[in-house]
């Protein structure tokens, strides 16, 4: 069983803890589920009150606005995919072999988390195909990086670049190709599922098995691993 403790959530994105009341846990729950229906451009609080039977105004008791919204489960996803790696990595001492995990995961961090119930972890990664750049793509990004609203995405791609320098101690951008890692895992997976003229790979029935044979050929490449 997995189960995610001491989620990272830093102070400011949400005016309440969401996650301390039956109501937070819900606002966070069906925004999911709304944002995942419906998209972002036509996602509401309104709307959001109305599936949840609630009153808007108790909405933003909790977020300030749609976009902290988003980027909270942005940042939670973030959380997430480290959890993740740092659960599949234990016992592995080869550092091409963690960098291979690392890769399966930045592609499909589906697994369903059962310790927390209230996030659907497939609803949230379809999200973050399709949404996540909006939530930090923006002309307010210089000000929330200040105030640490991307600590969990810094430390995420830390946590790989580390590894990056396992297998090549004199790379000289490990920050650069984990980022690059992860991003070309969502911007493949969404450009074969919407503009398939940009990309060579299939995504067929949500089987990522192309993509992650892409980010390995394109580590091998790169860091000439054997």
């Amino acid at each position: 069983m997995i189960i995610m403790s001491g989620i990272k959530i830093p102070q400011g994105l949400s005016l309440r803890d969401p996650l301390q009341t039956q109501l937070g846990r819900d606002i966070i729950s069906n925004s999911i589920d709304l944002i995942d229906e419906v998209g972002f451009e036509c996602f509401t609080f309104r709307k959001l009150a109305q599936k949840m039977g609630s009153n808007e105004t108790s909405l933003y008791r909790y977020f300030e606005n749609k976009h902290l919204l988003l980027l909270y489960l942005v940042v939670w996803y973030w959380n997430w995919v480290s959890y993740l790696i740092d659960y599949n990595l234990q016992n592995i001492n080869d550092p091409n072999r963690k960098l291979d995990i690392i890769i399966d995961n930045f592609v499909d961090a589906t697994k369903e988390n059962p310790g927390i119930e209230f996030v659907n972890e497939k609803k949230l990664h379809h999200i973050i195909i399709e949404e996540s750049t909006k939530a930090y793509h923006t002309k307010s990004v210089d000000k929330e990086n200040k105030e640490g609203f991307f600590l969990a995405y810094n430390n995420l791609i830390q946590q790989v670049a580390d590894v990056i320098l396992e297998i090549e101690p004199d790379f000289p951008y490990p920050h650069s190709f984990a980022s690059n890692l992860f991003e070309m895992a969502n911007n493949q997976i969404f450009f074969a599922e919407h503009i398939p003229q940009l990309t060579d790979i299939k995504v067929k029935k949500k089987n990522y098995e192309s993509v992650v044979k892409l980010l390995q050929f394109y580590k091998n490449r790169v860091l000439h691993c054997k």
